[in-house]
């Protein structure tokens, strides 16, 4: 991710996301960050037409995997490296987990209450879940991953479209597209704010 002075409001979401997280779970490593950080975008992607972090998301062996994410955390920005740090933690040979630590508190003023309410309800389901059991859920029949893995092969953009289920809440294919629309109109005309 580029430096910048201005900190886009998708940015700050996302690094206030990760704090959040990390906080509100036990064995918040690596892998289980990135289930809850998709979890949160498609979920509300699917009700409302638009992610809260603005990553895209890859179709990878262990599940889906913010790409861009997963390359800083190797060289962090300034801004990650002062909202969180990595601790490797060896549990057995087999298992090793690098724990995410906040290092600043959560500023919940970047959110809006559908948002924080899908944080809470995120953190309490899997609260002591164990990446593993995250990738199995991930991996489960007819999610986006498993549509991407399937028509378009491992390591590719999993579609936010794929979200939409018809279940209650989600929105329709049609109501995604035109607020995709009026989003990339809004974007190209004031830049991500």
């Amino acid at each position: 991710m580029k430096k910048t002075l201005l900190i886009s409001h998708n940015r700050e979401k996302l690094l206030n996301a990760l704090v959040y997280f990390s906080k509100s779970t036990r064995f918040c490593g690596k892998t289980k960050l990135f289930k809850l950080l998709y979890f949160l975008d498609f979920i509300h992607f699917r009700e409302t037409g638009r992610s809260i972090t603005g990553l895209n998301y890859y179709a990878w062996d262990k599940g889906p995997v913010p790409q861009d994410l997963f390359h800083e955390l190797k060289q962090p920005d300034t801004d990650l490296k002062e909202t969180i740090a990595l601790l490797e933690q060896s549990e057995d040979e087999d298992y090793r987990l690098c724990r995410v630590i906040a290092k600043k508190p959560f500023d919940p003023k970047y959110f809006s209450r559908r948002e924080k309410k899908i944080m809470e309800e995120l953190s309490f389901v899997f609260k002591d879940a164990l990446a593993k059991d995250m990738v199995e859920i991930t991996h489960l029949s007819g999610t986006p991953w498993d549509k991407t893995m399937k028509e378009k092969g491992p390591g590719k953009r999993i579609d936010y479209s794929l979200a939409v289920d018809g279940s209650k809440g989600s929105l329709s294919l049609e109501e995604i597209k035109e607020r995709m629309s009026e989003i990339k109109e809004v974007t190209e005309i004031f830049g991500d704010q």
